[in-house]
């Protein structure tokens, strides 16, 4: 009974005070994601900076000798959460933001759990000024250096059919990364990847669509 009775039992006014910065700081970082739709929204940013900041209390109390041994495996398993929302769409990898933000999610509990506080509020003052600016820079490159994926289907007629497509690339000031090209059948299928402004990728679509000579025409 005195066991259970020793304050190392009870919820301290240290520990709430924890708990609470974890749920503003995380939970801020939360709104954001959950504010774009991603996959990983509010409640689950705050229950990984709970869950983080509660697993390093822990540690530090149950672990006298060692105080990084429960703390220590965070890093370990927070890493296979963050590969669940981490997936591959056509020719895109998806994920790997919301991936990362869960990873410093946990750093931030662990910091809060540890007691350093200042080193928590700072790095999440750094990763919501970062998601904040940094899709306004990405939409500025992608007016710019917007990639898109090509592909023509045609008969081939001579032996570097597909070759006079890259003029046409260069043309319309796009720059063409070739990719996989297959003949079957007398059918020649080229493959491209190119980086342009949008109103140039507009313009290579509308001289493919006169094209009669092409089958297929993904864009």
């Amino acid at each position: 009974m005195n066991h259970l009775l020793e304050s190392s039992h009870f919820l301290t006014q240290s520990e709430v005070n924890k708990f609470l910065l974890a749920t503003l700081l995380c939970g801020l970082i939360g709104a954001e994601r959950e504010y774009r739709s991603k996959s990983a929204g509010l409640k689950t940013m705050m229950m990984i900076g709970l869950g983080s900041t509660l697993f390093t209390i822990l540690s530090i109390k149950i672990g006298a000798t060692s105080q990084d041994r429960i703390a220590s495996n965070i890093v370990t398993g927070i890493g296979f959460l963050g590969a669940g929302v981490i997936f591959k769409e056509e020719n895109r990898v998806k994920g790997l933001t919301t991936a990362c933000i869960i990873w410093i999610v946990a750093a931030i509990g662990m910091a809060i759990g540890s007691g350093f506080y200042e080193q928590a509020i700072g790095v999440t003052a750094v990763v919501l000024l970062a998601l904040i600016i940094f899709p306004f820079l990405e939409e500025i490159g992608d007016r710019r250096f917007t990639k898109r994926v090509y592909r023509i289907v045609k008969k081939q007629h001579t032996q570097g059919d597909l070759e006079s497509y890259e003029e046409v690339f260069k043309e319309s000031k796009l720059k063409p990364q070739r990719g996989k090209h297959q003949l079957v059948n007398n059918i020649i299928t080229g493959n491209w990847v190119a980086t342009g402004t949008p109103k140039n990728h507009q313009k290579f679509v509308e001289r493919m669509l006169k094209d009669k000579e092409i089958i297929e025409f993904d864009f």
